[in-house]
């Protein structure tokens, strides 16, 4: 059985010296507008992930939100994980490897540069700086979530909201 895994970087936010606290961060009206298209993009490609899971900050639970909407699923389905907040890569692989085999696909809404780093860790393939609001596709064949790790994904494809206003 084969297994996709989406990767989101949130979409563009506000800057850091108009909030206190990092992780209170607000999507700004671009970064929305991005976010719906990425999930316009995605629901026209077939995507629709059995599980989502986001990071806590508002910038990524609200990215997630965005796209869940485009991908006609229900925001309250929406696992936030204040983990994937400077969790680092680690954060991420423990978020997929507790995933219940029942899911075929899953979807993970965080930051850069761990959704980077955790994507080249994922495939050994460059993926460079993920633009705000990108996605890249994983799949994985005849693995558990459980036992993906390091080298065992294959990048399907990555997308920004830039290529799809292009």
């Amino acid at each position: 059985m084969q297994r996709t895994l989406y990767i989101v970087r949130h979409a563009k936010a506000e800057d850091h010296s108009q909030f206190g606290r990092d992780h209170d961060r607000e999507l700004t009206p671009e970064g929305f507008m991005a976010a719906a298209r990425m999930g316009r993009h995605l629901h026209s490609q077939g995507v629709k992930p059995d599980y989502l899971i986001s990071s806590t900050a508002n910038r990524a639970r609200d990215t997630a939100k965005v796209i869940a909407e485009q991908l006609k699923i229900d925001r309250d389905q929406i696992v936030l994980d204040d983990h994937l907040f400077d969790g680092g890569p680690r954060a991420y692989l423990a978020a997929v490897n507790k995933l219940s085999d029942e899911y075929q696909t899953a979807m993970i809404v965080g930051h850069n540069p761990d959704v980077s780093y955790f994507s080249e860790f994922l495939t050994h393939q460059s993926v460079g700086s993920m633009s705000k609001g990108a996605v890249v596709a994983i799949t994985f064949d005849d693995l558990s979530w459980a036992e993906v790790s390091g080298r065992t994904g294959a990048l399907s494809f990555q997308v920004s909201p830039k290529e799809l206003a292009e």
